[in-house]
């Protein structure tokens, strides 16, 4: 009995009892590191490595290709759990006959869930960018060794693929880096650790490439402008009682904008032509033209990006544009403020006298609205998710839902909220009133 215990338990026993030991730390080693590599942030990497660190670069390295990694870190992981397993499963059988299969298998199971699978993914989620420089130099040489073997693989994963239609790209994320901040912050508002202001501010700067200036602009029915015909009396009253600066100039047709007059500048060259030439201010005002001081005007395209025009706006140094179509017909008015306003929300001074609440609630629980108000707005100010695909504005969005121009009193429900149309101007609806409904009410 003693020499059958003697021949089962002999060197051989005990050097693959230390294998199988040996293969187990490699699968946890290959686990935790392909955990720590694709948990880790790349923008805490990139600031560790702009610091100095090698093995943060060296981290960022690797993950450029993760596919690559992936592929080999995977080929690692289960050429050692497959010969962990078949050394166990002989060494089993030699101690235990027949039955140390299903022995084995038990074994090997509880040995590579807890040690190998369960408790190095832990570590590595929890010290993620720390795990991902620590195992960066051993990882990338089996990355290194395994190259041939993953690329031979790689042709034959996509070769699969494509049989079911799939197009493999190496180079594309899941999620580009502005929805995953986008989606960060959203997950961050919904736990309460983000501000509601804070991360509208951040999602109002990352959507400006998005969006185009038709989207903000101040229509040109709003528009207040010059003409140039009128008295030049008549003229600075307007500059004067306006709450604007700048103001379109245009000459017979409201199309036909000839320049921009900035109040500032008229009142300058007035005081000249009285302090320089000696002229009373009736003379002054019956030898000026306001064409003399009026800029010239600066078009775009209403197609244009806002992160593009904020762009050209500080290029040129100017902060006023008008908005053409395809035609050169004038859409609307467009400045600076309008798309800083789109990531610091409203802006007023105290010129500024109606931009109180643009949204008013009633006693009733529900809310009235302008028109005008764009769907955007509206969210941001009520964290609601009325869809903008179809319209700029609330009032667009109604008519395009109930295809057709409302009148005054007609009420509609669509995408979860109640309108009822309060006030009707020509063909623009100019007041409305909206609450959700019970199954979708949000309050905020």
């Amino acid at each position: 009995m003693e020499e059958t215990l003697t021949s089962q338990f002999d060197t051989a026993f005990w050097l693959t009892c230390a294998g199988i030991m040996g293969l187990l730390v490699l699968s946890a080693f290959f686990s935790g590191s392909e955990t720590a590599l694709t948990a880790a942030s790349r923008g805490k990497l990139r600031a560790q490595a702009d610091k100095g660190s090698k093995a943060a670069q060296r981290a960022l390295g690797i993950t450029e290709d993760s596919e690559k990694l992936i592929g080999s870190v995977l080929l690692g992981n289960n050429l050692v759990n497959i010969l962990a397993t078949s050394l166990a499963t002989a060494l089993f059988t030699r101690v235990f006959g027949d039955s140390g299969v299903a022995l084995a298998t038990l074994v090997m199971t509880a040995l590579v869930l807890i040690f190998a699978e369960v408790l190095p993914k832990t570590y590595a989620i929890t010290n993620s960018e720390k795990a991902a420089a620590l195992v960066s130099a051993p990882i990338q040489a089996v990355v290194m060794v395994l190259a041939p073997l993953v690329g031979a693989i790689r042709v034959l994963v996509r070769a699969v693929l494509r049989v079911f239609g799939v197009q493999a790209d190496p180079d594309s994320r899941i999620l580009a880096v502005r929805e995953e901040i986008a989606g960060a912050l959203q997950l961050g508002h919904s736990e309460g650790v983000v501000e509601k202001e804070d991360r509208d501010r951040i999602l109002g700067a990352l959507d400006l490439s998005d969006r185009a200036v038709e989207e903000i602009m101040l229509h040109r029915s709003r528009i207040e402008m010059v003409n140039a015909e009128d008295p030049i009396e008549d003229i600075l009253a307007q500059c004067l009682e306006s709450n604007h600066t700048r103001l379109p100039v245009y000459r017979g047709d409201p199309e036909n904008i000839i320049g921009i007059v900035h109040a500032k500048d008229l009142l300058r060259a007035l005081h000249k032509m009285m302090t320089e030439n000696g002229k009373s201010m009736t003379e002054a005002l019956s030898d000026f033209a306001i064409t003399d001081v009026a800029m010239k005007p600066y078009f775009v395209p209403e197609t244009t990006t806002l992160d593009e025009q904020m762009r050209q706006f500080l290029s040129l140094r100017t902060h006023f544009a008008l908005v053409v179509d395809e035609y050169g017909a004038l859409r609307g008015l467009l400045t600076l403020e309008d798309i800083l306003e789109e990531i610091v929300g409203e802006i007023t001074d105290e010129f500024d006298p109606d931009a109180e609440h643009v949204v008013r609630h009633t006693e009733d629980g529900q809310f009235i609205v302008d028109g005008a108000m764009t769907i955007r707005d509206l969210n941001r100010a009520m964290d609601w998710s009325l869809p903008d695909e179809e319209a700029n504005t609330i009032a667009g969005l109604v008519i395009h839902e109930a295809q057709m121009i409302p009148q005054a009193g007609q009420v509609f429900s669509f995408h979860g909220y109640r309108f009822e149309v309060l006030t009707r101007k020509d063909n623009r609806l100019t007041r409305l009133k909206i609450r959700p409904l019970a199954s979708s009410a949000f309050q905020v």
